[in-house]
């Protein structure tokens, strides 16, 4: 069975990394826990390391944190749905919002709970998933400011997850203008300025980032230490705290060209063939795992030499070459992973997890 490995000792390392970059800097963080998927025993690892802000995108995931730590503050990240208002104000400490019809719901709800409930704006920044737009962003706050139990800490905006626009050194000075207007217009202070995620922290690198922006979110740079820019590891941090690990279970010399009429599989693919490859045989093996786990694309073989062919539900078909290279059935293929492939094996209840 497959099987994937958290393992501490790197996670540690990129966390003291992102510490060490942050604290030097005045700037305070969270931890994006969402692609953990409510794993209880991996989301107590990142509290273990020190984190007292957790962020995720799933209420459920929220209950998992406070049940481990009551004193964790907690942030729901996405605009709250209207039936889940009652467990927002539950289970998160924090918000982000756009809609003032939600954050009316939730006045109402944390007036009920007898609890303050904080909130993000976040403001729409170019990529053109959630924000409220600039020119709205005046009377938008006036009349959140009039809502009993709701306290705005922070102005705040998400970039690259939907159109990939990317961050900069103008739109994050337009973010902090934007808190600034708002103080002056109201005299009310606005504690956060969030503009920061895994994809900003080249420009912190950089010494670009502007000093409004105070708070940061990240998931993706801790688990994976990727620079989102380069789409290459950074310097002094680890891309392997994840795993994946995956048996051997059938392993032949077989053509390199399948034999029939061809039409769509299952996944609606149709195979282009190179003709240079008939006549010709390699050593392939089937491992255990498919795309009901993870799409193929998402996977990096530790071993360079081998390449994925193509995948069915439930196995997928590595090419070793002309030859097997001392492969045999059995054995274990190890792989390093892209987010969304991590996403998927985490959310995913036929692959078991573990701690190294």
């Amino acid at each position: 069975m497959a099987f994937l490995e958290l393992y501490k000792d790197r996670l540690k390392h990129n966390y003291n990394y992102l510490a060490t970059l942050f604290e030097g800097r005045g700037i305070e963080w969270g931890v994006v826990t969402k692609l953990l998927c409510g794993n209880k025993e991996y989301i107590k690892e990142i509290i273990d390391l020190g984190a007292t802000e957790i962020h995720d995108s799933r209420i459920s995931n929220l209950k998992v944190v406070k049940s481990i730590s009551e004193d964790v503050q907690t942030v729901y990240i996405k605009p709250p749905a209207k039936r889940s208002i009652s467990n927002v104000i539950k289970y998160a400490d924090v918000s982000f919002n756009t809609s003032f019809a939600t954050i009316k719901m939730l006045s109402k709800e944390a007036q009920k709970q007898n609890k303050v409930h904080k909130i993000i704006i976040m403001i729409e920044m170019g990529d053109l998933r959630e924000g409220v737009l600039g020119e709205n962003v005046i009377e938008f706050y006036s009349k959140v400011f009039e809502l009993p139990n709701i306290n705005i800490s922070g102005i705040g905006t998400n970039l690259n997850c939907l159109h990939g626009v990317m961050p900069s050194q103008d739109k994050l000075i337009q973010l902090s203008l934007y808190k600034q207007l708002i103080e002056a217009k109201f005299n009310r202070q606005i504690p956060w300025v969030s503009g920061g995620t895994s994809v900003t922290i080249p420009l912190l690198l950089k010494e670009m980032r502007p000093m409004g922006v105070n708070h940061f979110r990240v998931g993706e740079i801790l688990y994976f230490g990727l620079n989102l820019f380069t789409m290459k590891k950074v310097d002094g941090m680890k891309d392997d705290v994840f795993k994946l690990y995956a048996e051997i279970i059938e392993l032949y010399e077989k053509p390199k060209v399948p034999i029939g009429e061809l039409a769509e599989n299952p996944s609606g693919d149709i195979l282009e063939i190179n003709e240079e490859d008939y006549g010709k045989t390699s050593y392939r093996a089937i491992i255990d795992i498919g795309l009901l786990d993870i799409s193929p694309e998402y996977l990096i073989p530790d071993d360079d030499s081998i390449e994925v062919t193509g995948a069915s539900s439930d196995m997928l078909v590595i090419d070793l070459g002309e030859t097997t290279r001392d492969y045999k059935v059995g054995d274990l293929i190890s792989f390093k992973l892209r987010y969304m492939g991590a996403l998927s094996i985490l959310n995913s209840d036929y692959i078991d997890k573990k701690i190294i």
